[in-house]
């Protein structure tokens, strides 16, 4: 059920984490539409990321980029931009899960983690 976690695998946690507590943090708790985003997709984040759902890692990868464009235009299509607080964070969150997903997509990130096995003694 749960699979063995990746370094992309950890910062999409994290991500995940930081959305799903975001309404608490940054007090926007009393907006439903930026509160309700962002714990749907922080839940969708963490839990896409500690299920092994059987799909490839790249799958998981660009589903975590359509989730990350997503949380990026969410303010403007659910209308809470001129929240501050909301908009800005679900939007960083957004272009980080792009940007970490992309990453692990390249082929640096197989070269890099090729490099590391090779090179880092195992426990």
């Amino acid at each position: 059920m749960f699979k063995t976690l990746q370094w992309e695998d950890w910062v999409g946690i994290a991500l995940g984490v930081c959305l799903l507590a975001s309404p608490l943090v940054l007090g926007f708790s009393d907006h439903s539409a930026a509160t309700m985003n962002a714990l749907i997709m922080g839940t969708i984040l963490v839990l896409e990321e500690l299920l092994d759902v059987y799909i490839r890692e790249a799958a998981e990868e660009w589903i975590d980029i359509i989730a990350g464009l997503w949380l990026i235009v969410s303010p403007i299509v659910l209308g809470f931009t001129s929240l501050m607080p909301a908009a800005v964070s679900t939007a960083a969150i957004g272009l980080l899960t792009v940007l970490f997903a992309a990453w692990a997509l390249s082929p640096l990130d197989e070269t890099i983690r090729h490099w590391w096995h090779d090179h880092m003694p195992s426990h």
